[in-house]
This record gives C-alpha cells, structure tokens and sequence, in this order.
C-alpha cells in the first residue's frame, strides 16, 4: 500500500491517493481544489483511479471533483446527510469570493459500517457527525482517513452551519477506542497518531478518559 499527499487550495485541505500497489488501483479522498495538481498526482502513481471517497462536502474537499472527473469519470461515493452542503457550496465559495467548478451530485452513498476497498485494502466508514451532518472517517490498514474530525492538537469547528457540537462529542469518544497506534491522515495539517492525540490533545484526551473509565 501506498499512500501520498497534496496540499491543495486556499484552504491548505490535505488530499489523499491511496493506491494497492500491486493491484495497481487507487482511490483519491477528499480532491478540495487545483484538479491539475491531482491529476498528475495520479497519473504519476501509474495506478488506475477507481473512485473519489468524500469525507464531507465542505468547499474545500470537494472543489477538484469536477476536473478530476473531467479526466476520469469515475464514481463519486458520500453520506446522504451532507447533500445540503453540496448543494450549497458554490454559495459558499462566493462568500470567500473563490471560483468554484460545481461537480455533479455524487452517484455512490456511504453508510455506518459500510466496507470500502481498493485492490485488497479494506477500510471501514465510520459516520462521525459534528462538522458536517454527514461527515464519515475510513478506517482501515492501520489508519484513519480523517477529514476534519480530528487535528494534531485540534478538532473541525463546529460554529458553522450545520455543525452539531453534541455530535462532535460523541464522534471523538468513538474513535478514541481505535488502536492507538491508528495513524490519523486529516484534511488540514501534519498526520499524527490515536494515540499522541489521546494524550496530548485536549479535545480526544477527555473523551479517551471516558472511555477507560
């Protein structure tokens, strides 16, 4: 397995390829923005794209949808919760006064629990509200395909629109029962580990001291 990062947009979002190496497939999480910087992303892994994994639909995770697709047309999965904010997105990119490429509505639906895989990786989505309704982390192959449920340090806001801070709660005790040694991917900054954050961040600490009470 490999996996390989880029940094895109006015966001700083991190986008993810996660590519079987010896399948030769991969799948691209969250492409927020610059297509043309994914585009050669992938084409340099000499992988085949299978599919795009939303997290979320906040602007900048779901930007580069569009050019991507527009090179391969490949199926585009996300939780039915968050179809409000991917309606919404091209209004949201005009309040930072950003272009937006509006990409068609997803084809695919993630679930609670659901099995998702490229070549013989196997990741499970988890349905983690609190920053978006629909928010979902794949969990799999010693990691965590975080979106912006959980930062080195930090946590998604949840004083925006459509944030639920109770939800966000109880999303940061699930996940604080992962292995520790989870490596979390998120959608903005350094990666980091379950772990490091239960006990050093203060948003997971709490949560993992409930858990082991």
């Amino acid at each position: 397995m490999k996996i390989d990062c880029r940094t895109v947009g006015h966001f700083q979002e991190n986008c993810y390829l996660v590519v079987d190496d010896e399948a030769g497939r991969a799948v691209l999480i969250d492409p927020g923005a610059e297509p043309a910087v994914l585009i050669e992303l992938v084409e340099g892994s000499a992988a085949t794209l299978e599919a795009i994994w939303l997290t979320h639909a906040h602007i900048d995770h779901i930007g580069g949808i569009r050019g991507v697709r527009e090179r391969w047309p490949v199926p585009v999965f996300m939780h039915p919760l968050d179809m409000p904010l991917f309606d919404r997105a091209a209004d949201a990119a005009a309040v930072f006064g950003l272009p937006f490429d509006r990409p068609e509505h997803p084809m695919g639906t993630l679930a609670d629990g659901q099995e998702m895989s490229v070549g013989s990786l196997r990741f499970e989505v988890m349905h983690t509200p609190g920053h978006a309704p629909g928010h979902v982390v794949f969990v799999g192959e010693g990691m965590m395909l975080g979106g912006d449920l959980l930062f080195a340090g930090s946590i998604g806001r949840t004083d925006i629109p459509f944030c639920d801070p109770a939800a966000m709660e109880q999303s940061l005790e699930r996940i604080a029962t992962l292995e520790p040694s989870t490596i979390v991917h998120p959608g903005h900054g350094p990666s980091t580990t379950i772990g490091r954050e239960s006990e050093t961040n203060p948003f997971l600490n709490g949560a993992a001291r409930l858990i082991r009470r």
